[in-house]
């Protein structure tokens, strides 16, 4: 499963989710997707833990929680083009 993490101030990078998304476990992957045109970040990314349940104490304990400033949404993303 990969999760969906929206609502992301435009401040955060890489490594503060890598920071935060590894007290839940092992991470196999993080995407932060960037605007083509400016290059800047577009206020979600994606991430893979290395289990299930990791993941889904992470979306339990993180969605709706405020970091940046911002309330974050964290749930499992849906696949491409729904």
């Amino acid at each position: 499963m990969t999760i969906y993490v929206g609502n992301l101030s435009y401040e955060v990078v890489e490594d503060d989710l890598r920071q935060v998304f590894g007290e839940y476990g092992s991470i196999k992957k993080v995407a932060v997707p960037t605007d083509r045109e400016t290059g800047k970040m577009r206020g979600f990314a994606f991430v893979d833990l290395d289990s299930e349940v990791a993941e889904q104490n992470a979306i339990s304990e993180l969605d709706g929680a405020e970091w940046f400033g911002r309330t974050l949404k964290v749930n499992a993303a849906r696949p491409k083009g729904q």
